[in-house]
């Protein structure tokens, strides 16, 4: 909400001063509200050594009815990332407070955007559906300015952003139990409406009927059949197309190679790719982006079962390339092959980007807050990389070896989904080498997010379980797109 005072509101419990690090430290925005409530800032900050360090809240009671507390924010080197992780700190440090109040007009856009962010990010808790509120949270967000249509902008692209991310979460953070291929079709159906998008599902009796190979045998072991979600986005005058694949494999277990049982826990998860990209399609419109975008998501469970594909199949493709199946947990690629090919040659974009939580090996060598970029073109790699900055989500740009393509050849098959030489280790990469043979040699991009698609814990605007990595990233990528 966009405000110009705070004192006459008894609903307003706290008010936030963000301050910058430096010798001394000092307050970015709001002494004059300071002033206003008799606290002497600069006395504050010397008296009880307070840094300004990113992160950093010191809370001061106030001897008021409302608002009760001035909270002290550390802001640091004042960069976007240290506004978005001040944000999230605010979010999580003033849970009890129902309203908040923060001085705006000294901020900048670029400040506002990214501190707007890591509130709303960092505020994030999912519950299931009729579970128990545990603990409170910030219900309302004042920003006090003089100009409020011209702070509305800002906040408006830092509100689109985080909740395109807060829904890719909720996607992903729904139990198994409850996310069936299905359920996720009809979610996705359900969100396109309202966001301006055509939705067409393929059920299992159409993918079987038109080549689907892949989606189907990843899909044959469960009693709950796979779906090929498609939204499209169509802008008038659009003179370029699209297509965004995302993973949308809604449970896995390896299939019949199965995972051990602390590998599943989080597996939920596994279709964090497909629920970026059905996020990130619902904010198009709202943003005014101008190129036509297709997102396609192969949905799926991975399960062993006696219909269940096996170690040693061959499948076929959509257009007819043929993979043989080393690992039934190496499933991902071949849900996304069908998807790839399928937008390939029929609905022939300009640029093609993958997104999947894909390999294990790229957590293990980029640990878990980066994902693994691969791009056959330099110049979409550099914008992907610049989205990726702007959207405060790191990726790192990993190699394509041609040395190590002979490692997916199979005897019996065009591909195999897995290395056949064991002097090859390089999973990840030949995980996205095996997906580039599918892409027609259009330009294209594969993001691999199988380590920042999940946390463990809280770690500033990153909360525990699905992060929604992805969504705002593809997003800024598309508003720039003519």
């Amino acid at each position: 909400m966009l405000r110009s005072g705070f004192l006459e509101d008894p609903g307003v419990d706290g008010i936030v001063l963000p301050v910058s690090s430096g010798e001394p430290a000092t307050v970015v925005a709001g002494a004059d509200a300071a002033d206003r409530l008799g606290v002497n800032v600069v006395e504050l900050l010397a008296r009880h050594g307070i840094k300004g360090e990113c992160g950093e809240i010191f809370a001061v009671p106030l001897p008021l009815d409302a608002p009760r507390m001035l909270y002290l924010a550390g802001v640091g080197g004042g960069t976007a990332g240290e506004w978005r992780r001040t944000g999230a700190a605010v979010a999580k440090r003033c849970r009890d407070c129902r309203a908040l109040a923060l001085p705006g007009d000294q901020l900048s856009d670029e400040s506002l955007t990214a501190l707007t962010e890591g509130i709303v990010l960092g505020g994030y808790r999912y519950r299931v559906a009729g579970a128990d509120a545990k603990g409170a949270d910030v219900r309302r967000v004042d920003l006090l300015t003089e100009d409020p249509i011209g702070r509305q902008e800002a906040l408006g692209d830092a509100l689109v952003g985080a909740r395109t991310t807060l829904c890719a979460r909720d996607l992903a953070n729904t139990p198994s139990l409850v996310k069936s291929p299905q359920w996720l079709a009809e979610q996705a159906a359900a969100l396109a409406g309202p966001a301006g998008l055509d939705v067409r599902i393929r059920d299992d009796r159409e993918l079987e009927a038109e080549g689907f190979g892949g989606l189907v045998a990843v899909g044959r072991g469960s009693t709950r059949p796979p779906r090929l979600i498609e939204l499209s986005y169509r802008p008038p005058g659009a003179r370029s197309h699209i297509v965004l694949v995302g993973k949308g494999i809604t449970f896995d277990s390896g299939g019949l190679s199965l995972k051990p049982s602390d590998g599943m826990v989080s597996m939920k998860t596994d279709m964090a790719g497909g629920a970026a990209v059905i996020a990130a399609m619902t904010a198009l419109a709202e943003r005014h982006v101008r190129v036509q975008v297709t997102g396609l998501v192969p949905a799926a469970e991975n399960l062993p079962s006696g219909s269940a594909q096996r170690p040693g199949d061959v499948i076929r493709h959509y257009g007819g390339r043929t993979s043989e199946v080393l690992n039934t947990d190496a499933e991902g690629r071949l849900v996304l092959a069908d998807a790839l090919a399928y937008a390939d040659g029929v609905l022939r974009p300009d640029v093609l980007i993958d997104i999947a939580t894909l390999t294990g090996a790229a957590s293990l060598g980029l640990g878990r807050r980066h994902g693994a970029l691969y791009a056959t073109s330099e110049e979409l790699a550099a914008q992907l990389e610049a989205a990726a900055h702007r959207a405060g989500e790191r990726v790192w740009r990993m190699p394509l070896v041609e040395d190590y393509r002979f490692a997916i050849d199979s005897r019996v098959a065009d591909l195999a989904n897995t290395a056949t030489s064991r002097d090859i280790s390089g999973g990840s990469i030949l995980a996205a080498m095996f997906l580039r043979e599918f892409t027609g040699g259009r330009p294209w991009a594969h993001l691999d997010i199988a380590g920042p698609a999940r946390a463990d814990s809280d770690e500033y605007e990153v909360t525990k379980g699905a992060t929604g990595f992805g969504a705002r990233l593809l997003l800024r990528w598309l508003e720039e797109r003519t």
